[in-house]
């Protein structure tokens, strides 16, 4: 079965970046198809994700552009208003605070399948057609356009096609678009907590030898016994010692993340199962070739420590909608600087990150004893500060029209 759809673009994967892509897309009037293995699970309220993000204003601000800002944040969000990073060598620690960056707050922290479910309801609203589930199995592509064949036998045609389908992309497999990996050799081990102390919509990161910890604040929905105190952990280990914590005893596990966390956020209490995730660094050679365009995991996999990844992601996108300012068709010379600049600002926040994890995360005596003060100087330098600030939020800070309702 063959049928031909006359479409302007096809994106492979429906998570949070491929979802956006297909949605701005589509509000850009082009006509678009999404194909993803598998349907989302719906968001229930009373399953919480452990896969959380913090999403940044300029991020936040596109989601609004696209018609879902309002939804998620009605559903379930928690703004954040504070920042602290410090070192377990010494040192002061380096702050940001929203009062003295003159923002309502700093971002907020959102669950990735409350994400993916209100982008879903938009994607249906919007007349994407939604091919799910299925698989792409082949690629031809010229300079004109693409041809794809899913796994049902049904060939899709359009005039481009975006690779949002994860670190394991089949499409860019099957373009044959090379990938730089390096492994750390650690997992990121994740869960939700309550803590003895409030939280005070702060996150709050701390760097140990043997990688970072973080715990950032969740929406409690107003359960009075987790008030101010839910948060939720990401803690970078090595890969034995994740696995050791994994298996530790409960009353053990809570005892160390304490611990970790140099005791500020006090006692610690479990409110969820425990997951792990492996960290690496992965860098596609070019987010580009003829008329396909890679985005998110598909194109780059960076460090969790600063909280960049879906930010990264959401950003490819967002580059896609000022190409489109100027038209329906893009060309090939547009994508290609699209793809150059994306790739450029990837790459950067990819080895920023793994500079950072490295020389944070060791025990080595030089470097334990310069990094806190480091940290310190950059908190004392109100323009360092700003700065550091900006660059984590794609150079600027943006924020939604309704930030105070979030």
């Amino acid at each position: 079965m063959s049928r031909r759809n006359g479409l302007d673009a096809v994106i492979a994967g429906g998570g949070v970046v491929g979802a956006a892509c297909a949605l701005l897309l589509a509000r850009a009037g082009q006509k678009v198809a999404l194909v993803d293995p598998r349907a989302p699970v719906a968001w229930q309220r009373e399953v919480r994700d452990l896969r959380v993000f913090a999403i940044a204003p300029d991020n936040a601000a596109l989601l609004e552009q696209l018609g879902v800002w309002e939804a998620i944040t009605r559903a379930r969000v928690q703004a954040y208003r504070r920042m602290q990073v410090w070192d377990a060598g010494g040192g002061a620690p380096l702050v940001f605070d929203a009062d003295t960056l003159a923002q309502p707050q700093l971002g907020w922290i959102i669950e990735n399948n409350l994400l993916i479910d209100r982008l879903w309801q938009a994607l249906r609203e919007a007349n994407v057609r939604l091919y799910c589930p299925a698989k792409i199995e082949t690629l031809e592509q010229d300079e004109s356009g693409v041809r794809l064949g899913l796994d049902d036998g049904i060939s899709l045609e359009a005039g481009l096609v975006v690779a949002a389908d994860g670190a394991q992309s089949k499409l860019r497999q099957l373009a044959g678009i090379a990938v730089s990996t390096h492994d750390y050799e650690q997992r990121g081990v994740v869960a939700f907590v309550r803590s003895e102390h409030p939280h005070q919509a702060s996150c709050w990161q701390r760097f140990l030898p043997t990688g970072p910890v973080a715990l950032l604040p969740f929406n409690d929905d107003g359960e009075a016994a987790l008030q101010g105190r839910l948060g939720s952990i990401v803690w970078t280990l090595p890969n034995a010692e994740a696995q050791r914590l994994l298996d530790a005893p409960e009353e053990q596990f809570k005892r160390e993340l304490a611990h970790a966390l140099g005791g500020e956020l006090g006692a610690l209490q479990l409110q969820s199962s425990r997951a792990a995730f492996p960290l690496r660094r992965q860098l596609a050679k070019t987010q580009y070739k003829q008329r396909l365009l890679l985005v998110g995991d598909a194109a780059h996999a960076v460090h969790p420590l600063a909280g960049q990844g879906v930010n990264l992601g959401l950003r490819d996108v967002a580059g896609l909608q000022t190409l489109l300012r100027t038209g329906r068709t893009l060309s090939s010379a547009q994508l290609a600087r699209w793809a150059r600049t994306r790739r450029s600002d990837n790459a950067l926040g990819a080895y920023s990150f793994e500079a950072i994890n490295c020389a944070f995360s060791n025990d080595a005596l030089l470097p334990s004893l310069l990094r806190g003060h480091a940290l310190g100087l950059a908190g004392r330098l109100l323009p360092l500060q700003r700065l550091l600030w900006q660059h984590s939020n794609g150079g600027g800070i943006h924020a939604p029209k309704a930030t105070e309702k979030a």
